[in-house]
């Protein structure tokens, strides 16, 4: 049986085997459409055109990975690598007992890398109120910068806490460090504070900046892009803190003069104040307290008025408390004696056509009386047997119108006029402490030379080792007949009975001066302030009190400042477990404290 269409098939087969026999000849391009040629332009300008994008290629190449091979490799690294800043511990700051006055410790801060950011609308203003901005605020943030921006820096650790809960995509945290000060504004004019990156912005912190500031360390990590990291890649640097730095404040003394100082200004309703504390023996500076004050802490409370450290940075005229420095110096030179009576009346004396006056009239004074009376007629007369260069130098000697030798910034020079310019009338007012201009705390130092038998005491704000030497001024004989005279003017009959303390003899000079209101003196503006030391026999502190403008009608300085005076002796003595120098009754101490005061001549 033959199948249907073979034969056909059959036929087919050997048709084309005929037909291929009939054309031996025929060709492939025998086709109208490929027998035309193709134009050599053409197949040279493709040959050309694959050559020319290769050399690209190649070119494109070598610039990457060759010419240009370290932005590219940073380009990339930025993605997927980053090193980390291990910071290093500021240095603490301590009292001489240890107290530490200001530290690091540890804080998160906040960053964000915005390209990998996802948060709900919710999120987001949770987000803004725990890093206390608003909702716009955080946008504009997280378009600063497409890879890293800081949200917040050193944030709370409850607020840290608070935000790693949200799990938000793209917000990490770091940890770094937050600047605390325990004693708060107590010591804040003499620590100071650091800004956001630890570094020091006002006082021990900017003096010390070096030493506190240590080496920060250093981590290359590899992150996912989701910002973890996957792996440490090179050599991790480890941080080195910083040294601590030993003042020689004590914090217990500290308290007490600002609390005193604070109270001070305040009953008197005064603009200001401002108290130092010296060790006689060492130099040290004990106490240095100044209100209005503020929190190192918190930025909101550094106004100017609150930053400004007054003890060292604010002069003044020193008014009668430079009258003992002339009584000095006129019996070293042999021109008196403490029982040199001078004639003050009638209470004034005439110079160069300017009249001087006492507040009352005294008549004969000794030279004892004049210190403890105040009087400026009897200083003047002492002081106008000398010549004025022998003033200027003993002013100059005991550190007027010279820095402080102290590593703190913004110490004020203070005013004293080279004494070849001086006019009679000006060396008349010097001597009673108008003409020339002082810091409290060179106040504080110059009367150092009452309290040594002579000689003024380099002072430090760093803890010493024991007693230091100092530079001789005046004779030993001569300073023991000015402390009597001090010790004088603080009891009844003198300008500061309010001065007295319990268990302790004290020596000092009230001063009260008119605070200078452009080219005149302001009749309505006063400064009050008292200089003196305990106990008065063997002085071992110096403490020095400033008011400024005490405005509720009191301003004299022995009613102002010789209280304050009173109560840090007697508190820094304890401290210091200095065995009291009197029987203690306190109705003696009472009865002189309620005396009244001699007024002072200013």
């Amino acid at each position: 049986m033959k199948l249907p269409g073979l034969a056909a098939l059959r036929e087919r087969l050997a048709a084309r085997a005929s037909a291929s026999t009939r054309t031996p000849g025929a060709k492939y391009a025998s086709s109208p459409l490929l027998a035309a040629k193709t134009p050599i332009w053409r197949s040279r300008f493709v040959v050309a055109a694959v050559g020319l994008t290769f050399c690209l290629l190649i070119g494109r190449a070598v610039y990457i990975q060759v010419v240009n091979q370290d932005f590219f490799q940073q380009q990339g690294e930025s993605r997927y690598q980053r090193t980390f800043e291990l910071p290093a511990s500021r240095g603490r700051i301590t009292d001489r007992t240890g107290q530490v006055l200001a530290a690091s410790v540890p804080a998160q801060s906040i960053w964000v890398i915005p390209k990998d950011f996802d948060a709900t609308p919710a999120q987001q203003q949770t987000l803004a109120r725990l890093l206390g901005m608003t909702g716009a605020e955080l946008a504009g943030r997280l378009k600063e910068n497409a890879h890293f921006v800081w949200l917040r820096r050193v944030v709370d650790d409850a607020v840290a806490g608070q935000i790693k809960a949200l799990a938000l995509k793209g917000v990490h945290q770091q940890r770094e460090y937050r600047r605390e000060y325990p004693e708060g504004e107590a010591v804040a004019h003499l620590v100071g504070f650091t800004n956001i990156e630890q570094t020091g912005q006002e006082g021990i912190e900017l003096a010390f900046q070096k030493d506190l500031d240590g080496r920060n360390g250093s981590r290359s990590v590899v992150r996912d892009r989701l910002g973890n990291v996957i792996e440490d890649i090179g050599d991790r640097i480890e941080p080195e803190d910083g040294h601590e730095i030993a003042l020689s404040i004590d914090t217990k003394i500290q308290f007490v003069a600002y609390q005193r100082v604070r109270d001070a200004v305040l009953l008197h309703k005064a603009k200001a104040g401002s108290a130092v504390v010296l060790d006689v023996q060492t130099g040290e500076v004990l106490a240095l307290a100044n209100y209005p004050s503020y929190t190192p802490g918190d930025r909101q409370t550094r106004t100017g008025a609150n930053l400004r450290n007054r003890a060292l940075t604010d002069t003044f005229e020193p008014g009668s408390t430079m009258k003992p420095f002339i009584a000095a110096l006129a019996m070293q030179t042999g021109r008196v004696k403490p029982s040199t009576v001078i004639q003050t009346a009638p209470g004034s004396i005439n110079i160069t056509g300017s009249t001087i006056r006492d507040s009352h009239p005294h008549g004969a004074l000794t030279v004892q009386q004049v210190i403890q009376k105040s009087s400026n007629v009897g200083t003047v007369k002492m002081a106008m047997q000398m010549q004025p260069r022998e003033m200027w130098d003993v002013f100059h000697a005991v550190g007027f119108g010279q820095k402080p030798p102290l590593s703190f910034p913004g110490l004020a020079t203070g005013k004293l006029r080279p004494y070849k310019t001086w006019r009679p009338i000006e060396q008349a007012t010097m001597s009673y402490g108008y003409g020339l201009s002082t810091s409290l705390f060179q106040l504080a130092r110059a009367y150092s030379v009452f309290a040594r038998d002579g000689d003024l005491v380099p002072v430090s704000l760093l803890k010493q080792a024991g007693p230091v030497a100092g530079e001789s001024v005046f004779k030993p004989e001569v300073v023991r007949e000015i402390r009597t005279m001090l010790n004088m003017a603080a009891g009844e009959g003198g300008t500061a009975p309010k001065a007295q303390a319990v268990g302790y003899s004290v020596g000092g000079k009230t001063g009260t001066a008119h605070k200078q209101d452009g080219a005149t003196y302001a009749s309505n503006k006063y400064r009050a302030w008292f200089v003196g030391m305990a106990p008065v026999n063997a002085p071992r502190i110096i403490v020095a009190v400033m008011v400024d403008e005490p405005s509720n009608g009191i301003y004299f300085g022995g009613d102002v400042a010789a209280p304050v005076f009173s109560q840090v002796v007697q508190q820094t003595l304890r401290v210091m477990n200095v065995a009291p120098d009197l029987e203690i009754k306190q109705q003696i101490i009472a009865r002189a404290q309620a005396a009244k005061a001699e007024e002072e001549s200013f």
